[in-house]
């Protein structure tokens, strides 16, 4: 049998209208009996109303999408998590897509969105859909862009400071002595992210002396599995590297998968940091050093900023939120922690 909200204010003994306002939150005008025996009903029945025809009515959903860039990273399952305890938290349902760096299906996915009427979306952008994006904010669509700068989009953004967090890892390898560092970095130029990770590299050597003949970067395909062999050929053309900078932590795997295969010793012959703290770090041999991004916060606070957005009444001024990393020294990088 469908339970309708038509059995429950029946069996309740009222009429429609009150359990619609009981449902809502809205007891003004109703007695504690009343509210208790239509709430007993509810859950009796186990009713729960059409959350589509619902939004028909009010304009809203109540639900959130949100776009991710690479869900194999485990980096985004702690920001999805932070996402997901806001909504909760706020009253919101989610639906969670994964555009795997492919612009055609971060189009579809938002367009799918728009098409079930969800009230805002939280996006990891490619950045490779510059017009789409733009028509979103021209059309006062609520959404949140996180971790990567869009240039020239007038919506919210939380995001890291990257330059910061590329100027500790490098640091802490020169403070190590070590006198030839390198970055490496998957070649994505549409990731502002990486690219800021190695401006801060370039700035932290630079001011510490180095020319810029003197860098190292090597930048690596992302698809096609050639990153492993990459790494080594380059370290075996240049041996005078006793320090890795590592711009993403799946890349770091591979860094350390190379240089083990080559024979080298970490630290002792290469010290390593990397980028993102991960439930892994450390349990590898050597314990790796890494830079913590805070990503629940981030997923947290942009689905508050959204939802925020969402209920204002005027649509607010857009805000950019910049979040601090915190570098977490381990023996990777030739400092042993007494």
């Amino acid at each position: 049998m469908k339970i309708t909200i038509d059995l429950v204010a029946e069996r309740a003994g009222v009429s429609k209208t009150t359990v619609s306002r009981i449902m809502n939150g809205n007891f003004a005008h109703t007695r504690d009996e009343t509210k208790n025996r239509v709430l007993q009903v509810i859950q009796e029945l186990d009713y729960r109303p059409n959350a589509l025809a619902k939004g028909l009515k009010s304009s809203h959903t109540n639900v959130l999408g949100i776009v991710l860039s690479n869900l194999k990273n485990p980096f985004w399952t702690v920001v999805l998590e932070g996402v997901e305890d806001a909504c909760r938290h706020l009253g919101y349902n989610l639906m969670i897509c994964n555009s795997s760096e492919q612009a055609a299906m971060e189009e579809q996915y938002i367009k799918e969105f728009q098409m079930r009427r969800l009230d805002g979306i939280v996006i990891n952008p490619t950045a490779r859909n510059l017009e789409l994006y733009t028509k979103l904010a021209a059309s006062k669509y609520p959404m949140v862009v996180v971790n990567r700068r869009v240039p020239g989009l007038d919506v919210h953004h939380v995001i890291m400071n990257n330059m910061k967090g590329a100027t500790m890892a490098v640091h802490q390898l020169l403070h190590n002595g070590r006198r030839n560092i390198a970055a490496f970095v998957y070649d994505n130029p549409y990731v502002s992210t990486w690219k800021e990770r190695v401006d801060g590299y370039r700035e932290a050597l630079q001011g510490s002396g180095r020319s810029p003949e003197e860098l190292r970067i090597l930048e690596l395909e992302l698809e096609g599995g050639t990153a492993k062999s990459t790494i080594m050929r380059y370290l075996g053309e240049h041996p005078e590297i006793d320090g890795i900078f590592s711009t993403n932590n799946m890349l770091t795997l591979q860094i350390i998968e190379a240089v083990k295969e080559m024979g080298l010793k970490l630290p002792e012959d290469i010290a390593i940091v990397g980028y993102d703290e991960t439930v892994w770090s450390q349990h590898l041999d050597p314990p790796l050093t890494t830079i913590m991004q805070p990503g629940y916060k981030m997923g947290y606070l942009a689905a508050q900023m959204l939802i925020k957005s969402i209920k204002a009444k005027r649509k607010p001024k857009p805000e950019t939120i910049v979040l601090e990393p915190e570098l977490i020294v381990r023996k990777s990088c030739g400092a042993v922690r007494s």
